[in-house]
Parts: structure tokens; C-alpha cells; sequence
């Protein structure tokens, strides 16, 4: 099924023309509740991986047992309170049984829990050059394979990324099913399996990448669209209407908001670095214009809808963003949060 972002309130480039040439596209990924199979581009899917390639590992979590949580019982965890919040129950009875309590309380109490070897790293998205053309990537390469370790890493409390790169047609033999670990650090760094359905919109730089002059300029017409500053009176926002879309995506502007932009290159050879992957686990908040025309139906809980399906939540509700070199591919990437 497609998703159709609604067209963006107003033209912001024939109010303000010095966006024009700072507009870039960027292809919202659209990630919904399915069945992906290795063929597919996906989150939380399972991967084409060459059955005779190593599978990757984290080297810091190496040990007999890790403290942290079963990924069986944070699924668990979800089916159960999905199905407690959607059935119906009488006033000021308990969401959950008590045999349910147990189990979801025993979910998210970390203990110590063995692994045999290195953690796994978890697919978190697969992508395919057939459903992206604008995929960027090496010569001779249609596939991109982002995974993670599902454990905080540095003081940012992010997962460890690790990007491959490959030509789908090489893998002749394919790896029947990934190793999983039994133990995680994060039930937010577990995804669900989700089919994506992609779709190219264009996008305008956040206002902290703005010019000083153009950005207060864009905030003073803000402004004038509600004088008196009046509730109930809808405006059209830069940032949240205009410029970068939510969710996850490819390419396009980055999603700056808690901190201003700063310098980033290549860590290998000093190049700049252009923005790759977002990784958001929301595709929109409870009012907010992009929301897909499909989704407009919706009136359920948000947390259990389909801006939600991914399940992942990096930090408080912000986005990991994966930057590569411009110079190369083979040099590392650098992740940041927003």
C-alpha cells in the first residue's frame, strides 16, 4: 500500500526564494506491520546475508551473561498490553489480569542472562535499490544493510551502528535465519517487523541551519500570522510543517532540534559528511501536517498506531541520524541524535 504525504500547508520557497536552492529530497520510508522476507526492503526484517559471511557481533559485549532483558518476553510484552489497551473493560478495572501483570512486569526487570559468545547484532533496516533508486551507494552495489547492538553505547546512550553494503545478486546462498541475542540492553532497540512503503518529498533545512537573517525573518512571519497570539488559532510552522519531514527516512536535511548544528566530517579523511539514514520511532506526533492521507482514519491510541509501528525510541523520542562520507563509503559513518 502507498503512503501519500499531504501536500506541505503553503509553497515556503515563493514566500522566502533563498530556500529554493537549499531544497534537497529526502524518501520517508513509511515503515508499517508485516511480513518481510529477505528479498524486501524492511525494518526489523530479516536480511539478505551470504550463509557463508560471518554475522556480526559487538567485541564490547562479550562476556557469559549480560544484565538486561529477553527479547522474547519484550514481544511478549507488547501482544500483551496492544490487546489490553484495544479491549473493551469497565470503569476502573485494571488494564491487565493479574497473570498478564506478572508476565509484563518480568518484561522489562533487567537480570542477568546468559549468551553464548559475542551479542548479535539485530537487522534494524534493510533497504533495496529497486524500491529507493536514490539510494545512495557504492559502484556495483543495490543493497544497504543497517544493524545495531542492542546495548547503550558512549555517553550519548546510543546502539553501535554498522552499515553494509552489498549486490543483492551475489548472494546465491543465502543465510536461513540470523542468530538473535538472548539478551538485550534496550526494549526500545528491538523493532518490528515492518514492510516499508517509500515515497519522495521534498524538504527544506531545519531553522537552526538557516542564515540568522533568514531565520528570523521566517520566525517574524510565524508571528504575523497570529498577532494577538490567541489559542485554537492554527499557524503554519516552519519547522514542524515545512522544513524536514518526521519519521524514518532517506537522505533529505537533517532533523536538527535539541542542540544547534555543529561541524561534522569524515573521522578517516577530514571530507564532509551528507546526511544517509534517519531512524525515528515516530512518523509523526498527535497533530502534525505529515501525516500520511491512508493513516487519516485513524483515531486509535498513537503510541499503539501506525506513526508507532517500528516500536523503536531512540532516547526520549528523538531520531539517530547516520551521516557517510562524501569522499568514500569504505570510510566510517557518524551517528548523531536529535
Amino acid at each position: 500500500m502507498t503512503r501519500t504525504t499531504p501536500p506541505r500547508p503553503l509553497d515556503v520557497a515563493a514566500v522566502f526564494p533563498e530556500l529554493a536552492p537549499l531544497a534537497r529530497t529526502a524518501v520517508r520510508l513509511h515503515p508499517r506491520p508485516g511480513a518481510p522476507t529477505a528479498a524486501d526492503s524492511s525494518v526489523g526484517g530479516p536480511l539478505l546475508w551470504p550463509a557463508a559471511e560471518s554475522w556480526p557481533t559487538c567485541p564490547d559485549h562479550d562476556a557469559p551473561t549480560h544484565r538486561g532483558l529477553a527479547p522474547d518476553d519484550v514481544r511478549l510484552r507488547r501482544r500483551i498490553l496492544a490487546d489490553a489497551w484495544t479491549r473493551p473493560r469497565a470503569e476502573g478495572a485494571d488494564l491487565l489480569t493479574a497473570e498478564e501483570r506478572e508476565i509484563v512486569d518480568r518484561a522489562v526487570d533487567e537480570r542477568r542472562i546468559p549468551q553464548e559468545g559475542p551479542v548479535p547484532l539485530i537487522p534494524v533496516v534493510q533497504l533495496c535499490a529497486a524500491d529507493t533508486p536514490t539510494l545512495p551507494r557504492p559502484a556495483g552495489t543495490d543493497l544497504l544493510q543497517v544493524l545495531w547492538c542492542p546495548f547503550d553505547h558512549d555517553e550519548d546512550h546510543l546502539p553501535a551502528v554498522e552499515l553494509y553494503w552489498r549486490a543483492s545478486a551475489d548472494v546465491t546462498d543465502p543465510l536461513p535465519a540470523a542468530p538473535e541475542p538472548s539478551v538485550i540492553g534496550n526494549d526500545n532497540y528491538l523493532p518490528e517487523p515492518c514492510l516499508l512503503h517509500p515515497e519522495t518529498v521534498t524538504e527544506y533545512p531545519a531553522p537552526h541551519e538557516l542564515p540568522e537573517e533568514l531565520a528570523d525573518r521566517i520566525e517574524a512571519w510565524e508571528d504575523a500570522q497570529n498577532p494577538d497570539g490567541e489559542d485554537g488559532i492554527e499557524v503554519v510552522d516552519y519547522q514542524y510543517d515545512l522544513s524536514v519531514a518526521p519519521g524514518c527516512k532517506l537522505g533529505g536535511h537533517g532533523p536538527w532540534s535539541f542542540s544547534d548544528p555543529f561541524p561534522m566530517s569524515c573521522p578517516e579523511c577530514g571530507s564532509d559528511v551528507r546526511p544517509l539514514l534517519t531512524v525515528d520511532g515516530s512518523e509523526w506526533d498527535g497533530n502534525t501536517s505529515w501525516r500520511p492521507l491512508e493513516d487519516a482514519d485513524y483515531d486509535g491510541l498513537h503510541f499503539l498506531g501506525p506513526a508507532c509501528s517500528t516500536r523503536l525510541d531512540i532516547g526520549r523520542s528523538y531520531n539517530l541520524q547516520i551521516y557517510v562520507c562524501v569522499a568514500s563509503y569504505d570510510h566510517p559513518h557518524i551517528q548523531n541524535m536529535q
